[in-house]
């Protein structure tokens, strides 16, 4: 490819689009070196400074990444992981399976939960509306952070109302076989409906930080409110790296 001089596309924008459409469709592969600085400019016939913005544009989109020394080599994925409603189904949880678990060990990966948190703390303005109560009530926060091989993949805070889990599993480390949902049921909260709302955002420099993200990759807010028959019984917020997950969901139709 050369310059098109009369492409409205300034002519780093044309070499970082040509660049990530090799990316994408596998001429260069992960892992793989990208040609060097002179080489674009040899291949593109431009200038050094044009070269440099179209490798900036890849950088800044979480494509590439330069190796002091090394040169510039396109982003290896960490693996995909799929987040679906069928996550919450009861068999699995019977089966000793907490949903995140379930959906990772379908895909023969290996995970770990990390936890952060354990702590009675005031209620959030939002998780205190969820539960009918005033802010700064004390509620119940599990914090964790989900490894997958050895990539952190999501940070995860659930909220409960204090007597809901006094004297669970759901208050120790290890919440045993199905996670906290299956020890909920067993207190006899019997799970009918989960809703969940999805925000993507660029991440803070501490969401960066905890879940090692490259520049340019932004994050998903996920909010889950469980709910036995009417009542909201546990709120959830997770914040997901960006370029590890994708969601699927199925449902009916409305009539």
């Amino acid at each position: 490819m050369s310059i098109d001089p009369t492409d409205p596309r300034p002519p780093s924008r044309q070499i970082a689009d040509d660049l990530r459409a090799a990316i994408k469709a596998g001429r260069i592969a992960a892992g793989e070196k990208l040609p060097s600085e002179s080489e674009l400019v040899e291949q593109y016939k431009t200038a050094p400074q044009t070269a440099r913005k179209a490798i900036a544009v890849l950088k800044s989109e979480g494509l590439v990444e330069g190796q002091r020394g090394r040169g510039v080599f396109v982003v290896q994925r960490p693996p995909m992981i799929r987040v679906g409603s069928d996550r919450y189904a009861r068999h699995l949880r019977t089966a000793g399976k907490a949903p995140f678990q379930a959906e990772v060990e379908l895909m023969g990966l290996k995970w770990r939960q990390e936890v952060l948190e354990l702590a009675d703390v005031p209620a959030p303005e939002w998780v205190a509306e969820w539960f009918g109560i005033p802010a700064d009530t004390p509620v119940f926060v599990r914090r964790r952070r989900t490894w997958i091989e050895q990539t952190p993949t999501q940070l995860a805070d659930s909220y409960y109302e204090l007597e809901t889990v006094a004297g669970t599993r759901i208050r120790e480390e290890d919440t045993g076989p199905g996670g906290g949902y299956a020890r909920l049921e067993e207190r006899g909260f019997h799970l009918t409906r989960f809703r969940e709302e999805l925000e993507t955002k660029m991440p803070t420099p501490a969401e960066v930080s905890a879940l090692q993200l490259r520049p340019g990759v932004p994050v998903v807010h996920l909010h889950r409110i469980a709910f036995a028959g009417d009542r909201p019984i546990e709120v959830f917020q997770s914040v997901m790296a960006g370029d590890r997950h994708t969601f699927a969901y199925e449902f009916d139709a409305p009539e």
